[in-house]
């Protein structure tokens, strides 16, 4: 089942992921849903120094946000935040230093975030690939713990912040590669077994992907969404796929283009009105599932995923 899986979902990623299947999507693209301003409204983005992360953030500084980089890398942030500036010419752009992967620092910050500031809209979009298994200075497997536990805590932390918001949203930057995974509910941290780092990552998306339906059904005065951004050329990418990108670099979205899609969740009215917890790829909400890839969990797995995470968080809450 997991060769149908990946043979499927490479096939499909070949026609919809790449710089042509975006190209082809935004033919129905509607202009005037990014012509929005946004002035007055704060925006947290983690994983914000590169990427699809400060691709997101340049756009809605343009349209006048408020805009919170998350980031790891002091020198590489502020960097960021002068290139932000510059592009979009509006100053309200704020650098904070969180290690996603380190829980207990997930929860200082926002909890201090939430003494200070205000809050709209928090886009999860901080990730890794790491290809062999690693522990953090706490114990967990570093992909589980940025990936899922830092976005679980994150989230979760800020819920009562945006709530006090018109109009809150939470946009969770996922993966089209959790198609070919179920969720595990069994080896959260890949303890069993040969560790595969990318199988890894698409595990945790998957987990993504459940953490926001099951959020969006507590919490109904808040907008959730997950999305996937295609193959976009990014330095993560780079990095983590060497291999993946040398064959596919010359097809491979932009920054910009895989980051439309978190911005037009994040400001557009129209995002807005789409029902609560969907996944989303190029504006347009798609099936979590790949045809006959029986990658569906119960009701039960996932309940028992975020009671797993609750019960982690708590060891570490401030």
């Amino acid at each position: 089942m997991s060769l149908y899986r990946n043979t499927i979902w490479l096939l499909k990623g070949l026609q919809e992921y790449t710089k042509g299947g975006y190209e082809a999507a935004a033919r129905r693209f509607n202009e005037a849903d990014l012509e929005v301003n946004v002035s007055g409204r704060s925006f947290i983005i983690t994983g914000a120094n590169s990427g699809i992360g400060k691709a997101t953030a340049c756009e809605i500084a343009k349209r006048g946000g408020t805009v919170h980089l998350v980031c790891r890398n002091e020198d590489r942030a502020k960097e960021a935040k002068n290139d932000i500036v510059e592009q979009s010419k509006n100053e309200n752009v704020h650098v904070h230093l969180v290690d996603m992967s380190n829980p207990k620092k997930v929860w200082e910050f926002a909890s201090g975030f939430s003494q200070n500031h205000n809050l709209h809209v928090l886009i999860n979009n901080a990730g890794c690939m790491v290809n062999q298994r690693e522990l953090t200075e706490d114990g967990l497997e570093k992909n589980f713990a940025t990936n899922t536990l830092g976005t679980y805590i994150l989230t979760t932390a800020l819920i009562p912040t945006l709530k006090k918001s018109e109009n809150p949203r939470v946009i969770t930057v996922s993966s089209g590669g959790m198609l070919v995974q179920k969720l595990n509910i069994e080896d959260l941290q890949f303890e069993k077994g040969s560790f595969d780092g990318t199988m890894a990552y698409a595990q945790n998306k998957r987990q993504q992907v459940i953490m926001t339906e099951q959020w969006a059904a507590q919490h109904k005065e808040i907008h959730f969404s997950s999305m996937h951004p295609g193959w976009a050329d990014t330095p993560a990418v780079r990095s983590s796929m060497p291999d993946f990108y040398e064959k596919m670099k010359n097809k491979l979205r932009t920054e910009a283009q895989g980051a439309d899609t978190v911005v037009w969740l994040a400001i557009s009215d129209v995002a807005s009105r789409q029902p609560s917890g969907l996944f989303f790829q190029d504006r347009k909400a798609v099936s979590m599932h790949l045809p006959l890839a029986f990658s569906r969990s119960s009701s039960a797995e996932d309940q028992q995923l975020m009671s797993k995470l609750e019960e982690l968080t708590v060891k570490f809450k401030c």
